[in-house]
């Protein structure tokens, strides 16, 4: 295998475990520029540095280590005065350079290593591009040195690794010369191409939309007749799911009532193929349970097998800090947290990929499949959970996917107010999955911009609409639920509501709330200290088959808790008549009767108890699993109850002072209350406020209860808010440790000050001293081994004229760029690497390196001199400064690091943006 001196421009990307072993060997004896064989252990991906193996602390998932958070020592203690330097003069250059050279090429993921099963390792990639475009400055097109002057003095970047935080600042200048470079032209080919770059995005979303429907289509159609499976199967051909099959009588069969007595004699239960005198009960569950086991358990190793967060394995990690790697000193940091891409709803992952948090792999292609089909058998399985959360998170796969076809896209992880990049399309897609799960693409783009996306300009909801509106069409044409029509849970209420009934819809509010916090709050503690604390944890398989037993056990107490929470959410919103039994058991003939009334709601309260306590152990288990409509559900069951009691209420009183606005019989609708109750319950779980009143109002068809529903949702995240402050994701994102900053939230700052923050004893490179190659690879592995974050810069500082014990900045450089470069040269370990001051004079500063290894440029080009990967001009912030600047800095800058000086001007340390997420989970107060 080639090292990193036989790569050209136009190669492959160097592999992590080349780098490392370029590095582990600098300074080795022997010949350093020689191909390195591919039976020599140093080349594998497991080798570290030291093999000696140390007892790992507690795993994390890859953002902050746990001492962060619990060791206040770690940023409050490093108050000591940074060292000083003598005023050495500046070390002569060594000789001509010359050596071996590498492209900034950006590493792509691999498809090895899935889950160390043979018939996976998958060795070909994709082609990959430089993530920094190449701007030459001898172009006349770029206007000379002055046309990418910003982007000398903000530096090259490489790559992003998992893990890792965006530069948002760099992403924008970048975009930014990107397209004056478009603009600059003015002959046609040029306005042809840029008239192709602004519709560009459009198309884009154009396409996620389409496919976004597409995969809708074919999950929905698939789970429907898988989980008619489970009760039988249809003579007129297998693949027909009930509804299909039986379009008239698919719910009178699970509820026989005088008025429904025809059967469907197309449709055979399996107790009908297997029975024997007196077993067709015992058939039908046995059949029942083992089908709902098989499906739950396939989605299970289907997640497991084919997206463990390991089995990513990236050329664009760091070849210090690999997944694999220990150091046997007492400050190894902590390892990775195994996590499945695929498990759970997908978007307190997305919240923090939004916000400039870079997980490999998390939005590609074998997660888009793993997520599709287990999505399809985990809901058909009959678990409580529900399918609307992870169509955000396919429709964000399909935009990611699609995405990678431009450039524009590809090579910017970032995005801002100005230009369309990666994340925008994200943003979008998020409003085509929620428009394609519940047929509404308005509410879609509001909860794109309310629950998950961190920056929403004009444009961005502009395509986020269009691109819902694209799903919605194509799901409508598709129609997967062979009604023509999008909503779910059309309502048809003929009677307004009256003013009385505003208490019952506070009550309902308050319920939800009190329901949303309790139920997060749980759900956090069982997450944390049963499902992560015991043996659960190394058994995920397991976990899933007992739930999956509990809940088909459970299924068969009634008709309410057997049925899907689709179907009994509909259920739950129909309207009566008096007089009419429907086939549901829900509409009395007589509600003034407390002998019809007291079995339906024990009914719905027994269902009521059993669903809530399967969905709080079901919601994290590993598979694919929303919680949209388990919370609809459980708020329709308890308002279905209040409408039937106070329909009672109104029979037995009718002259109630209280009902005195009431007029004939039908005054009361209990269907409305569920509605109500289903739109509380689902805010106090997710927090959600504007959106999701319009998603319940395109859910419904129906507008004429605006004002009910909008109550009952204030009501409800009110309550909720002031039981618990974070929501269902939010406490998700606790658990896994992302590090999500939610620029929403106000801190009370007290009396604490940056001193109380800083990192003063960062590790720095020094201009008066000797920097070798091995000297910089040296520094660069102790920092990455101590705290794991591959976030962290090397500070460049130089003696000040007038006060040689004082120092000032120069630029900053990343340990990706580092590395990088020191895998260049790391066959002259005894070479000085020099960082100049200032490089206006650089004509290649803001090159990408394939660009830097044209014969053209090559000549003039010193591959010891790391200045095109300094950042001249990071954001700086003085010492006394409020810390409300610097949390303006990280949420509205995007800012990935912050230096300190005090009010000289002199270098006093360091804030990046995992220490300051660690820093304010310490504070605590907001």
């Amino acid at each position: 295998m080639a090292n990193c001196s036989e790569i050209g421009p136009n190669a492959a990307p160097t592999p992590t475990f080349v780098r490392r072993a370029r590095l582990q060997r600098l300074g080795s004896s022997g010949p350093q520029n020689e191909t390195v064989p591919p039976d020599v252990p140093l080349m594998s991906e497991s080798i570290p540095f030291n093999k000696s193996v140390h007892s790992p602390p507690d795993p994390n998932y890859g953002t902050l280590p746990r001492s962060l958070f619990h060791r206040r020592s770690l940023y409050l203690s490093r108050q000591h005065t940074p060292p000083r330097l003598s005023n050495v003069p500046e070390p002569p250059r060594s000789a001509a350079a010359s050596g071996p050279s590498s492209p900034i090429s950006m590493f792509s993921p691999s498809l090895r290593n899935i889950s160390n099963l043979s018939f996976s390792r998958i060795v070909s990639q994709r082609p990959i591009s430089a993530y920094d475009a190449t701007f030459n400055s001898d172009s006349k097109d770029d206007g000379g040195l002055g046309m990418s002057m910003d982007a000398k003095k903000n530096g090259v970047r490489v790559w992003y690794s998992s893990y890792s935080s965006i530069d948002w600042m760099h992403d924008a200048i970048k975009e930014s010369l990107r397209f004056s470079r478009l603009r600059r032209k003015k002959n046609f080919r040029a306005r042809i191409r840029l008239a192709i770059d602004r519709l560009l995005g459009w198309i884009i979303v154009t396409i996620v939309g389409c496919l976004t429907a597409v995969f809708a289509f074919l999950v929905v159609t698939s789970e429907r007749w898988l989980f008619s499976l489970k009760d039988g199967y249809c003579t007129e051909g297998w693949i027909k799911a009930r509804a299909l099959c039986c379009p008239q009588t698919e719910l009178s069969m699970l509820f026989p009532t005088s008025t429904t007595e025809t059967e469907c004699q197309a449709w055979r239960p399996w107790s009908d193929l297997f029975a024997w005198d007196g077993g067709s009960g015992s058939i039908q569950f046995v059949a029942y349970t083992f089908i709902a086991i098989l499906l739950a358990v396939s989605s299970c190793w289907l997640t497991l097998l084919l997206t463990k967060s390991t089995s990513f394995v990236t050329r664009k990690e760091s070849g210090v800090l690999g997944p694999d790697f220990h150091d046997g000193s007492e400050t190894t940091a902590a390892p990775r947290k195994i996590f499945y891409y695929a498990s759970g709803s997908g978007i307190p992952e997305l919240k923090a990929i939004l916000s400039g948090f870079v997980i490999h792999g998390y939005l590609g292609g074998r997660v888009l499949i793993a997520k599709s089909a287990g999505l399809a058998l985990s809901v058909a399985s009959g678990l409580q959970l529900g399918k609307e959360g992870p169509f955000v998170h396919i429709a964000c796969c399909i935009g990611n996917i699609v995405s990678r076809l431009a450039s524009k896209y590809e090579n910017n992880e970032g995005r801002n107010i100005y230009y369309p990049k990666r994340r925008e399309i994200l943003s979008a897609a998020c409003a085509a999955g929620v428009a394609v799960a519940f047929g509404a693409p308005i509410g879609g783009t509001l909860f794109s911009l309310e629950e998950v996306s961190y920056f929403f300009p004009a444009k961005v909801m502009w395509r986020s609409f269009f691109c819902a509106m694209i799903a919605a069409i194509t799901l409508k044409l598709l129609n997967p639920f062979g009604t023509g029509k999008l909503v779910l849970f059309q309502v048809t209420y003929d009677k307004d509501w009256h003013a009385f009934e505003l208490f019952p819809f506070v009550i309902l509010g308050v319920f939800g709330g009190v329901y949303g916090a309790y139920f997060s709050k749980l759900n956090f503690r069982w997450s944390r200290d049963v499902r992560n604390a015991t043996w659960l944890k190394d058994h995920p398989v397991i976990e899933v088959l007992l739930v999956t037993l509990a809940t088909s056990a459970f299924c068969f107490l009634n008709p309410y808790t057997r049925m899907g929470g689709t179907e009994l959410v509909s259920a739950l919103f129909s309207e009566c008549h008096k007089g009419v039994e429907d086939e549901w058991g829900l509409c009395l003939s007589d509600p003034g009767s407390w002998s019809q009334v007291t079995p339906v709601v024990g009914a719905l309260l027994l269902a009521l108890v059993v669903r809530g306590t399967l969905t709080l152990v079901t919601f994290g288990i590993r598979l694919p699993a929303g919680i949209f409509i388990p919370s609809l559900a459980a708020g329709a069951l308890v308002g279905r109850m209040i409408g039937i009691l106070l329909q009672f209420l109104r029979y037995q009183h009718p002259d109630m002072r209280f009902f005195s606005a009431c007029s004939g019989d039908n005054c009361i609708i209990p269907g409305l209350y569920a509605m109500v109750g289903a739109a509380a319950s689902l805010a106090g779980v997710t927090r959600t406020t504007v959106s999701l009143a319009v998603i319940m109002f395109e859910l419904t068809d129906t507008l004429s209860y605006t004002i009910p529903i909008m109550i009952a949702v204030l009501c409800a995240k009110t309550t909720a808010d002031a039981l618990e402050e974070k929501g269902i994701y939010e406490l998700v994102i606790d658990v896994a440790r992302l590090p999500y900053l939610d620029c929403k939230k106000t801190f009370l700052w007290g009396d604490r000050q940056i001193a109380d923050v800083i990192i003063r004893d960062v590790d720095v490179i020094r201009l008066d001293q000797d920097n070798t190659v091995k000297s910089l690879r040296d520094k660069l592995q102790v920092s990455l081994q101590h705290d794991g974050n591959q976030d962290a810069v090397f500070p460049i500082l130089r003696t000040d004229d007038h006060d040689e014990d004082s120092t000032r900045l120069v630029g900053v450089i990343g340990a990706r760029e580092l590395e990088h470069a020191l895998c260049i040269v790391a066959d002259h370990p005894d070479e000085i690497i020099t960082f100049q001051i200032t490089y206006s004079h650089h004509p290649l500063a803001s090159s990408s390196f394939s660009s830097l290894l044209d014969d053209t440029n090559r000549s003039s080009f010193d591959i010891f001199d790391f200045s095109i990967y300094m950042d001249q001009a990071p954001l700086t912030i003085t010492l006394n400064s409020p810390l409300e600047l610097v949390q303006q800095f990280f949420v509205k800058l995007g800012a990935r690091y912050v230096i300190v000086t005090d009010m000289d001007g002199y270098y006093e340390g360091i804030i990046d943006k995992k220490t300051w997420l660690a820093f304010l989970n310490e504070a605590g107060d907001h």
